[in-house]
């Protein structure tokens, strides 16, 4: 229990004492907009390794040098724990924005950092909404801004049964835009603390970043199915996992 409270306890005090730092870089991005996100970015990134720390998490990270560094790309994981966002966030080498659920545009403080770190609040049960949402991730992925979405549209609550389907449309966004794929395969985040609430337990989580995929260099049928094609990928570096826990 130690462990949630230290958690808690640092990120309550986080929101409420980064206020004047939102102020700032609010100020800040009127005379270098750039620079001022990217401060933001480092600011949170820190915070969350904190948050992994008082966790007790140690994070194995393979293939990270996969990642391309001179363009924007959309990252696609699996989706276990709330600690996935915290783990894959802290990694990102430059602007990324997450995909979430909309009702966290309501959380105070929480949805302003959110917003500032260009993240897209999607609204699943309206479609013209959400194709709002998938246009926004396209023109983001245009200005250089990397997109984070979970295919599986929710945590899976049993990851030893295998991934849940991945929503076909999730990828639309680098279809529309031309930008490469990053699956990524994350194991045993749900032992941080999903697989015991409310204690939060020392564990080793495995992060790995695959090839990434062109939708261009594929052909018609893995195009059309670009969704299975990750999932598959993504599924192939999971088992590879097994061993190395």
């Amino acid at each position: 229990m130690i462990r949630l409270i230290l958690v808690s306890l640092f990120l309550i005090c986080f929101l409420i004492l980064s206020i004047p730092i939102m102020i700032f870089e609010w100020i800040f991005k009127k005379f270098n907009s750039y620079a001022a996100d990217i401060s933001s970015l480092r600011i949170v990134q820190w915070a969350f390794r904190v948050v992994l720390f008082l966790a007790g998490t140690k994070v194995t990270i393979i293939g990270e040098e996969r990642v391309p560094k001179d363009q924007a790309v959309l990252y696609v994981p699996n989706h276990q724990s709330y600690f996935d966002i915290i783990i894959t966030y802290s990694r990102c080498p430059g602007l990324t924005g997450y995909v979430s659920k909309d009702f966290l545009e309501k959380v105070p403080l929480l949805s302003v950092w959110m917003r500032r770190l260009n993240c897209l609040f999607l609204n699943r049960s309206n479609l013209k909404e959400g194709l709002k949402t998938i246009l926004t991730g396209i023109e983001y992925i245009k200005k250089g801004i990397s997109i984070c979405i979970f295919p599986e549209g929710t945590r899976n609550p049993h990851p030893e049964e295998g991934l849940l389907p991945f929503k076909e449309g999730s990828l639309k966004i680098a279809e529309k835009s031309g930008c490469p794929i990053i699956p990524i395969a994350i194991t045993n985040s749900q032992e941080i603390w999903e697989k015991h609430m409310p204690y939060m337990r020392k564990c080793s989580v495995i992060v790995e970043y695959g090839e990434p995929i062109y939708l261009k260099d594929l052909d018609k049928e893995q195009r059309k199915f670009s969704g299975a094609y990750t999932h598959n990928k993504i599924e192939e570096m999971l088992k590879q996992h097994q061993s190395m826990l």
